[in-house]
């Protein structure tokens, strides 16, 4: 059976198309809006703000083809962005119709002590029978949103699944054959890829005691989101020109002349998933800034390992306007497009992140045409991710500096128990005059939607992570934090999830080197009492 994929133009559509190819099916494209009606099974993977994809599609002719497909009950899947299409409007695009199949408005997660967007791996709360949830066991599935549907009478016909963060929102609908999720199944590993393949085989007969038991069977209390396990893989050529991951000891990733190399990025991504990683970092440290788009080694990279890792993909390195060998220029959004298309979802942003803020700082002023801006405005804040570089500088007192300084149980050379976090650019090698708390707060202004946070005091030295260094952060933005830089052993992830409270933690040198594996993380953590997946 063909399976048809509406392709609108925006974001990673190559991980669904994976994986409906990793089950077994082809995939045809929508062409025409002819295609949207005569398609024998239709999935709508949707990227981007509300506004946005339905500016798309109109523009395509594709609208009225998708309300009379729904209406006519032809078989439909929607993911993520698509689900709130087929409501009447989103606070996120005020005055911009939705489909309008189901009633209601898309409304924005309230500023709470959880971090917005959700960005992590949930459950679902099951409300009625399903053939897609066949062989659900309650297992957590990813979400990656800042908007939702709320929980409303006039839509309850629609609910199949409700999740809580915070409170209780819309996680997936369905009626007749007309189905949608918040969640994407093509990023929630083992059980979104059944998910998925029930959809595909939707035709095939399920014993009617086998649905009638499938809420029973559940427990139906609340869900919660669970802390996220990341493996980083930092990715440059080495000496002979071979693409290889290294780790570096406080950013120098030589070791007596040679470029560490800890194994192919593909295979080492590959081997993460297996073991249980519930993201997959890339850093591409070395910028290839001279490679025409089309051979950015990164972008192969990224299209081989969406091929068998159905968890979320980051990518981060290079992300910034240059102008090729080829003498051919590329702004930030065209790089940032190049990469999601070739299976990312998330775009890592350093360096350029540290001059955009020094830049906004001098004027007060946003000028839409920063890297985080325009990636945010075309993909959404939750596909921004800022990745920040910071290192101690010591005074005696907050007095000495204009910066955000905290008091610190680990004194400084001349006995200071104060210090700032300076951020850094160049890979560490060049220190700026702005902090790591400025630098968060004016990138979440301009739409950055994560933190990654590394620290390199602590990078390579296995002591465990910056703890007050974590707590600053986090206390000072809105949105989730990834911890990083420091790790050693699985007692530190446990010290982090519990004395702060970061939304994530990443490693990669005790994953890639064998001292640790994800696998002996995540049960110590789990044995702790601290929710994962």
């Amino acid at each position: 059976m063909n399976v048809t994929l509406l392709d609108y133009g925006a974001g990673n559509v190559r991980s669904v198309r994976n994986a409906i190819k990793k089950l077994g099916f082809s995939v045809e494209d929508v062409v025409s809006p002819e295609d949207i009606l005569t398609a024998e099974k239709l999935i709508f993977p949707g990227v981007g703000s509300f506004g946005l994809v339905m500016d798309r599609l109109r523009a395509a002719g594709y609208v009225e083809p998708l309300r009379r497909r729904i209406l006519e009950d032809k078989p439909f899947l929607g993911i993520c962005v698509a689900l709130q299409t087929l409501y009447e409007g989103s606070e996120e695009t005020p005055g911009v119709k939705g489909l309008g199949v189901i009633p209601g408005q898309v409304k924005r997660f309230p500023a709470t002590s959880l971090s917005v967007p959700q960005i992590g791996w949930n459950g679902i709360r099951q409300q009625k029978a399903s053939r897609l949830l066949n062989g659900y066991d309650g297992e957590k599935l990813y979400f990656v949103h800042s908007y939702h549907a709320p929980v409303e009478q006039p839509s309850r016909e629609w609910y199949l699944s409700l999740t809580d963060y915070g409170y209780e929102f819309v996680s997936a609908v369905e009626r007749g054959n007309v189905s949608a999720f918040q969640f994407h199944p093509e990023k929630s590993g083992g059980a979104g890829l059944r998910i998925l393949e029930n959809f595909l085989n939707q035709n095939e007969t399920i014993e009617a005691g086998a649905l009638h038991n499938q809420i029973q069977e559940q427990e139906q209390g609340k869900t919660k989101i669970a802390k996220r396990i990341i493996a980083c893989l930092d990715v440059r050529s080495n000496d002979n020109g071979d693409l290889v991951v290294t780790k570096g000891d406080q950013y120098d990733v030589r070791s007596e002349g040679e470029v560490r190399n800890l194994g192919k990025p593909v295979q080492l991504a590959k081997r993460y998933y297996q073991e249980g990683a519930d993201e997959v970092t890339f850093l591409n440290i070395t910028g290839f800034r001279d490679f025409p788009m089309k051979d950015q080694p990164m972008l192969e990279v990224l299209e081989k390992t969406s091929e068998n890792v159905f968890v979320p993909l980051t990518i981060g390195g290079g992300i910034r306007e240059f102008t090729d060998s080829e003498g051919i220029s590329y702004t930030s959004l065209d790089v940032a497009s190049a990469y999601f298309r070739a299976g990312a979802d998330k775009i890592s942003i350093g360096s350029d992140a540290v001059y955009t803020v020094e830049d906004f700082l001098q004027t007060g002023k946003k000028t839409g045409t920063s890297s985080i801006e325009q990636i945010s405005i075309v993909y959404g804040a939750q596909a921004v991710v800022i990745s920040v570089d910071p290192r101690r500088v010591y005074v005696h007192a907050p007095e000495d500096t204009e910066h955000n300084t905290i008091k610190t149980t680990s004194p400084g050379p001349d006995g200071q128990l104060y210090c700032w976090y300076q951020c850094t650019v160049k890979g560490g090698r060049e220190g700026r005059d702005i902090d790591a708390v400025q630098l968060v707060q004016v990138c979440e202004k301009l739409g950055a939607g994560e933190v990654l946070l590394n620290c390199i005091d602590k990078d390579g030295t296995n002591s465990g992570f910056d703890l007050e260094l974590i707590k600053q952060v986090k206390d000072a933005v809105s949105i989730p934090v990834i911890a990083s830089s420091g790790a050693g052993n699985p007692a530190h992830f446990v010290d982090v999830f519990s004395q702060t409270t970061t939304d994530a933690a990443l490693a990669a040198g005790i994953f890639h080197r064998n001292e640790v594996t994800i696998e002996e993380v995540k049960t110590t953590v789990q044995r702790s009492g601290i929710e994962i997946r």
